[in-house]
């Protein structure tokens, strides 16, 4: 990667490290079991849909590609968590201590399910930063909040359509999973659509902030982050 094909200011390091955060504190969250009302949840529903603002929102001012360097950041600062958590709930218990059982729950994530977030993960980030990008160009730019949504739809759709079989089929009754995966994408929808209002000022201010508004015309939609 040459040094001047990116360029990066306070606006975008701010993002990328919330996009990262998101990433991590989701997969200690989704431990967490919750019930509102009738459904039944993780916690992690209060952050992961975050991720996918964040990427409207790079895709909106910096383009695809910039994007694409970000969600390969957060696979690899996630991926580096995850690890770390596995080696350190390997490692012996002093025999004075006696949280094992709760530091296991939030870092013994099974290898099956860290595999399957991970390929849902990156299947799901780079298909909304895709959809969200190529309505922008055939849209000159208009509809920002049908983009959003259409974008979110498409990515936590095939998220979860890969999630939840891969990590949880056999596990979970089969024919359980499509009501879980429906639900899962509704609920990450309306938490977008909830947030639109604060998603367009956020764009709105980067975007007169750094005088981007980039349009991917000419774009590669490569996924190799170097290109």
């Amino acid at each position: 990667m040459k040094p001047n094909n990116y360029s990066f200011g306070v606006p975008y390091l701010v993002l990328s490290t919330l996009f990262c955060v998101c990433l991590i504190a989701a997969n200690l969250l989704e431990t967490k079991q919750v019930q509102i009302g009738p459904l039944q949840l993780t916690a992690g529903l209060i952050v992961f849909p975050v991720s996918y603002i964040i990427n409207d929102c790079l895709v909106e001012v910096w383009g695809y590609r910039t994007a694409r360097l970000t969600i390969w950041l957060g696979f690899l600062m996630n991926f580096l968590f995850v690890a770390f958590g596995a080696l350190a709930d390997a490692l012996p218990a002093a025999p004075y201590w006696d949280g094992e059982r709760g530091f296991h729950a939030l870092f013994g994530l099974a290898p099956r399910i860290a595999a399957a977030s991970f390929v849902a993960f990156l299947a799901g980030s780079f298909l909304n930063a895709y959809v969200m990008s190529r309505m922008k160009v055939l849209s000159a730019g208009r509809h920002f909040s049908l983009r959003a949504i259409v974008s979110t739809v498409a990515g936590e759709g095939v998220d979860s359509l890969l999630f939840f079989p891969l990590a949880l089929g056999g596990v979970v009754p089969w024919s359980v999973l499509p009501v879980l995966m429906l639900t899962q994408v509704l609920l990450k929808t309306a938490y977008e659509v909830v947030a639109l209002p604060l998603t367009l000022l956020v764009v709105r201010w980067l975007k007169g902030y750094t005088h981007m508004d980039a349009y991917d015309r000419r774009g590669s939609y490569s996924l190799a982050w170097w290109k």
